[in-house]
């Protein structure tokens, strides 16, 4: 399994640019999961400890815990959909000559099919709650990083909106009664996702201006 965070920016752009299938989207969502997270850590460093920004600190001590753990789990979740990907693949080029062969084969498709569905998901809701983590940052963090504030945001929303694309195409290979629940949640965290978003970069416009 390809650990895209131990690759030099060039490798993985490289490695998304090639013919490939994995890394595809729904690692990349994962990667702007991290990117995210790391510029909202940079302004909770700006913010923090600074006595003119001291109405931000608890905003920025807030969204610092939530960023953290992000920083390795992007990583993580970019090469375990990867990974489930290739699983579904692998599945599908299973043999069926037989009834068994094909029963096994069936099971694994499915099996490996709610992995590829479950994974973008996780990196679908964690990037949700960093973006929600991330108005009060941009209501009372340092000014000087507002910009910076905003990019995080729009990285936090494509890599929650780029979860979920990826979440969606695998959930319709599955049995949709079964399922239908998913695609309710899945709406409503897409409308969430641009409310909080458009809130955000209200926000970030705002105090550029001010």
């Amino acid at each position: 399994m390809s650990e895209y965070g131990d690759m030099t920016l060039d490798e993985y752009r490289d490695a998304l640019a090639s013919d490939s299938p994995t890394p595809g989207g729904g690692s990349a969502a994962a990667v702007s999961l991290s990117q995210a997270a790391a510029l909202a850590t940079m302004v909770c460093n700006l913010t923090e400890g600074r006595e003119k920004w001291k109405d931000g600190w608890p905003a920025a001590e807030k969204t610092r815990s939530v960023a953290a753990p992000l920083l390795e789990l992007g990583h993580s979740l970019a090469s375990r959909d990867a990974l489930a990907f290739d699983r579904v693949m692998f599945a599908y080029r299973m043999p069926k000559t037989t009834d068994e062969e094909t029963a096994i084969r069936s099971e694994a498709i499915t099996d490996a099919t709610i992995l590829a569905y479950t994974v973008p998901m996780e990196t679908a809701h964690a990037a949700f709650i960093l973006l929600q983590s991330l108005l009060e940052l941009a209501q009372n963090g340092n000014a000087n990083a507002i910009t910076d504030v905003g990019v995080a945001a729009l990285l936090a929303s494509a890599a929650c909106k780029g979860g979920l694309f990826n979440a969606e195409i695998n959930l319709q290979s599955l049995d949709s009664t079964e399922f239908e629940q998913s695609y309710i949640d899945m709406k409503a965290l897409r409308k969430r996702c641009s409310e909080v978003s458009r809130e955000i970069m209200k926000a970030v416009h705002s105090r550029m201006l001010s």
